[in-house]
């Protein structure tokens, strides 16, 4: 599957693999999946929870697989769709096939024409969907999948046990305001927890780029209440309205805001799309494991 022509930094686009769960419309980001397969027997994996099938080896690799069916508790249609296919996605160094009931094709859209679901805010910490794509005949429903893999106590280590010791520099003015952009409710939670640990007070999170872009633009015309207001931006890559990459290019690309460090902290982070955040502009790229790493490089360009 080729996925350097899912992100372009200059169109806000996305392709969304769309798929049916019973007879709902659900969609991923298709640069997080690896390949489609036919449903196959599975070793059933003792005192798990309902919604993990089983796991199978795939191309070498140990394969954990999550029934959407129980999982948004919607019944699939075997006379329709037989036993379903598996979506098989890799987050970081995990493999995880997501069984749907059948996979409808892909559709190309821009991050513009996502929508927040009516269910999401930011006091939301339980909801699995993170955006939705309006079509004339139907909704597809953007899931939070990196939330459903946690959930199942998978060790994808979104919370370091390390963060408390993370070196702090003296020089830092933690009363300085950090901006982060994050659709997922659970890993905007993350984040914030682990920016008050080591100390920041002024956190300011949006839903997606174009909120944040739109507080950031507006602190423009002194550049003391910038450097003060907004010391740095966090944002997710694949987020409604306005993607990380188009927030960053925007950023990097204004002669009032380019000085301000922007980090990218996401499950993308790959080859292909590191490429696209460099030539963006960006300061930092980080996985989501990479929590700590993304702390210190935020300290180390505070304490400068």
């Amino acid at each position: 599957m080729d996925k350097e022509i899912v992100f372009d930094n200059t169109t806000n686009e996305l392709q969304l693999l769309e798929f049916l769960v019973g007879d709902e419309f659900f969609g991923i980001n298709i640069a997080k999946v690896s390949e489609i397969i036919r449903f196959t027997e599975l070793t059933p994996v003792p005192s798990s929870p309902d919604a993990i099938e089983g796991v199978f080896t795939h191309r070498d690799k140990l394969v954990t697989v999550i029934d959407l069916h129980v999982v948004l508790n919607l019944p699939i249609n075997k006379e329709e769709y037989g036993n379903g296919l598996f979506v098989v996605c890799d987050f970081e160094q995990i493999s995880v096939a997501f069984h749907v009931s059948t996979v409808l094709g892909i559709q190309k859209l821009t991050w513009s024409t996502i929508e927040k679901p009516p269910s999401v805010s930011k006091d939301s910490q339980d909801s699995i969907t993170t955006g939705m794509a309006k079509f004339e005949d139907k909704i597809i429903m953007i899931l939070d999948f990196e939330k459903i893999i946690c959930d199942l106590s998978f060790s994808m280590e979104f919370e370091p046990d390390d963060i408390e010791s993370i070196e702090i520099p003296n020089t830092i003015d933690f009363s300085r305001h950090i901006v982060i952009a994050e659709d997922s409710p659970f890993l905007c939670k993350v984040l914030i927890d682990a920016l008050k640990n080591v100390g920041f007070k002024n956190i300011h999170s949006f839903y997606n780029g174009l909120e944040a872009w739109d507080y950031v633009k507006a602190r423009k015309g002194s550049s003391a209440r910038i450097k003060q207001e907004v010391a740095a931006v966090i944002s997710d890559i694949e987020m409604p309205q306005m993607d990380g990459h188009t927030l960053t290019k925007l950023i990097k690309e204004d002669k009032e805001l380019k000085s301000i460090p922007v980090f990218l902290f996401s499950s993308l982070i790959h080859e292909n799309i590191r490429g696209r955040g460099d030539s963006a502009g960006v300061d930092g790229q980080f996985a989501r494991s990479q929590l700590t790493d993304l702390i210190t490089t935020l300290n180390e360009h505070l304490s400068k």
